[in-house]
């Protein structure tokens, strides 16, 4: 039975936290702007990871009204949705139109666990507050990394690095879509600018070209990735490992791991997709000790039913019905393999950091830049086609992505440009 394989931890100090010496030029605190989505926020947490300072940094959240009429207004800037929404329900009082979209109103955010946090529980982001805080303490603890990702995150980041420009040190996760010189550093995958290569422009209309962002080269603030960021690190792979131990060990070997996410506007699938998954692996099965599936929260259920049907009768098979604990952790630290559906940069760039094979499903689906980043795993050698040929008890491997420790590294080069440098 071959041994488990976890990633080794990087080489350097990189994701090491270590002693420090005092100094209002050390960096030794950082804060999350975040915007109530796992998916977001997480890639901000492995950063924090990488960097050392999992062990001191607070978590703040944009909070944007929800539910009823502001899902129509959600794609406004976030300080006009706010205004709108207050004077909305000023106008409104309690009609029962204002009564029906405040039943709808709140969302709890989703825990990494399947469980959910009250908004009560939320300490919501200001950026004043946020740059008071840089200042006030600056003699005493040093500069202030505030980490931020996803649009909604973008103008509070900008103006805490407005407000506090000799205090803080600011990343923004995610192409802003605007001005790239109101941040320290951009870190955005190379896809992002999908739309500047010479097959983007060429799927571009030329009356639409000046209306598609980035319009420029990126700069030197800007730190590109192959995938997303991501906290399944070797450290915590390892502590899945173990807390998994009792569950996933025993299971019979090659254990396949399969993740199941949903549509996307560049990705779409339906009923169609989910057959062809059910029948590939029913023909692989010959090949696997077991296999595990998982569904994400944008699983339709039309694909999620005809997997289940599919599978209802084959003992090797288990899905998880999402009831207890997330099992996602134990099954990137566990599993031989994978097959993914194409939909997840975030599923995707996780499963390659672990160096195990990984099998992606409904490429040929994708478009715009999700082909590019599809196209560009490939080249790496880092993912296959799962057409339902394959053997899946035959193990290859590759140099596992890495992409926090790279942009964890630009980040100690740029801090050092202002004089600054991460706790040693």
């Amino acid at each position: 039975m071959r041994p488990i394989r976890l990633p080794e931890p990087p080489n350097g100090s990189v994701g090491i936290p270590e002693i420090f010496e005092g100094g209002v030029n050390i960096v030794r605190r950082a804060i999350v702007i975040g915007n109530g989505f796992p998916g977001s926020e997480n890639q901000s947490i492995g950063l924090i990871r990488a960097l050392g300072l999992s062990d001191n940094h607070r978590i703040y959240r944009v909070i944007r009204p929800r539910g009823g009429y502001n899902e129509w207004l959600k794609w406004l800037p976030l300080s006009l949705h706010k205004v709108l929404d207050n004077l909305i329900n000023q106008l409104l009082g309690q009609s029962r139109f204002a009564m029906k979209s405040q039943a709808k109103k709140f969302i709890p955010f989703p825990t990494q666990n399947g469980g959910i946090i009250g908004l009560s529980s939320i300490v919501e982001a200001d950026a004043k507050h946020i740059a008071s805080i840089a200042q006030d303490n600056f003699e005493k603890e040093g500069p202030l990394l505030v980490i931020a990702s996803g649009w909604d995150t973008v103008s509070i980041a900008s103006s805490i690095k407005r407000l506090a420009p000799r205090n803080v040190f600011v990343i923004q996760i995610q192409h802003p879509r605007s001005c790239l010189n109101r941040f320290d550093l951009v870190v955005t995958p190379q896809h992002d600018y999908y739309a500047l290569t010479p097959q983007g422009q060429q799927e571009t209309p030329r009356l639409f070209r000046r209306w598609i962002t980035p319009r420029e080269p990126p700069g030197k603030n800007v730190v590109l990735t192959l995938g997303a960021l991501h906290k399944s690190d070797s450290a915590a792979l390892r502590i899945a490992a173990s807390e998994w131990h009792d569950e996933l060990s025993p299971l019979p070997k090659p254990l396949i791991v399969v993740n199941v996410g949903g549509p996307t506007k560049h990705c779409r699938y339906g009923a169609n997709l989910a057959t062809q998954l059910s029948g590939a692996l029913l023909n692989v099965l010959p090949s696997c000790g077991s296999v595990r599936v998982s569904f994400s929260r944008r699983t339709p259920q039309k694909v999620s039913d005809i997997i289940l049907r599919e599978f209802v009768d084959e003992p090797k098979i288990y899905v998880w019905d999402g009831k207890g604990p997330n099992p996602h952790m134990g099954h990137l630290a566990w599993a031989d393999a994978f097959v993914i559906t194409a939909d997840s940069i975030s599923m995707l760039s996780e499963a390659c950091s672990t160096g195990k094979p990984v099998y992606v499903i409904g490429s040929e689906r994708c478009t715009w830049k999700f082909s590019a980043f599809h196209r560009s795993l490939r080249e790496r050698g880092l993912v296959r086609p799962f057409t339902g040929m394959e053997d899946l008890s035959k193990f290859w491997s590759y140099p596992p992505l890495n992409d926090a420790a790279e942009v964890a590294s630009r980040v100690r080069e740029a801090l050092a440009e202002r004089g600054w440098s991460l706790r040693r």
